[in-house]
């Protein structure tokens, strides 16, 4: 029995190593992303401080859709291992954001919060931040910064819909888009680094951001991210209406749960004083051509079925 079952795994490694590891968009996405920055650090930018370590995470994170798409070839039947590879976008976003700042020290060390204060003023004639600081009583800005936290839940949210729902293609393709407007973000983030009025117009403002209860603890919560020059464009603003956009397509039920407190979320950036009429207007383009990327992707059939039975041609409800 137990060489029955060492010849089964021998031939199940033997599959998966075959050619039966099938990469969807997301893990290519995140693969490429994640490489690239990992060889800038240890090239170019090795000078940067902290350039060794955030090299080294950078690859392992690179490394791990090959690594969990291997071991889901392999062992198919353990639904745990095909869950942890299709979601390891998440743990991808939540550690690289902090690894940004030794990239961002070697392409751009200079900060870029006046030209953006200065696009504001052309556009507006004055800072929407301070603009709206006058105007929006205590009440509403504590809705607002609590709907401003929804940036780390709907994304979640939608994934998780589509994904246990068994709309695994409208799954890839919603992952495919988010990875692909994570990464430009990042790019442009090392580009056009900004810490956002709430730090650069800080004389601007008469009082801190008051709200009833919790405003001054959230806004406090921002202000401890191990990265903090990541304004341009609004990452919340870029990712709301990406998710609501792919709730509209596929998942109506989260849309119109969301629509509201998404709205929210998006008004909470300059409200909260976190960015830039520029940096949420700078948003949309980006919304823009990664939908198009991710679409187009998706129906050119880069994106390898999503579970065992599509590979199989079998259709999932």
């Amino acid at each position: 029995m137990r060489r029955l079952r060492r010849v089964l795994h021998e031939k199940t490694l033997a599959g998966a190593l075959r050619g039966d590891v099938h990469l969807r968009g997301v893990d290519v996405v995140i693969l490429v992303s994640c490489a690239v920055a990992a060889l800038a650090l240890a090239g170019p930018a090795r000078w940067a401080p902290g350039a060794t370590e955030s090299s080294v995470w950078f690859l392992a994170l690179a490394l791990g859709p090959l690594v969990l798409r291997t071991l889901e070839a392999a062992f198919p039947r353990h639904q745990m291992l095909a869950f942890v590879a299709s979601f390891w976008l998440l743990p991808v976003l939540s550690v690289s954001h902090g690894l940004l700042n030794p990239l961002v020290d070697a392409i751009t060390p200079v900060l870029r919060d006046a030209q953006l204060a200065a696009m504001d003023q052309l556009l507006l004639g004055a800072q929407a931040s301070v603009l709206l600081g006058h105007v929006v009583p205590p009440w509403l800005t504590e809705i607002l910064m609590i709907c401003y936290y929804g940036h780390f839940i709907w994304p979640v949210a939608l994934a998780g819909v589509l994904y246990f729902t068994g709309q695994r293609s409208s799954f890839d393709e919603y992952l495919l888009a988010l990875s692909l407007f994570f990464s430009f973000n990042y790019f442009s983030y090392a580009l056009v680094p900004a810490i956002g009025p709430r730090y650069f117009l800080f004389h601007s403002f008469s009082e801190p951001l008051s709200g009833l209860w919790l405003t001054p603890f959230l806004d406090s919560v921002m202000r401890t991210p191990p990265f903090a020059r990541d304004c341009f464009p609004s990452g919340h603003t870029g990712v709301t209406l990406l998710v609501l956009l792919y709730a509209f397509r596929f998942e109506r039920r989260v849309f119109r749960v969301m629509l509201l407190p998404g709205l929210g979320l998006i008004a909470a950036t300059l409200v909260g004083r976190f960015h830039y009429l520029t940096d949420l207007l700078c948003a949309v383009p980006l919304v823009a051509v990664v939908v198009g990327l991710a679409l187009v992707w998706s129906r050119s059939g880069a994106t390898s079925p999503s579970s065992p039975e599509e590979r199989a041609g079998v259709r999932t409800a």
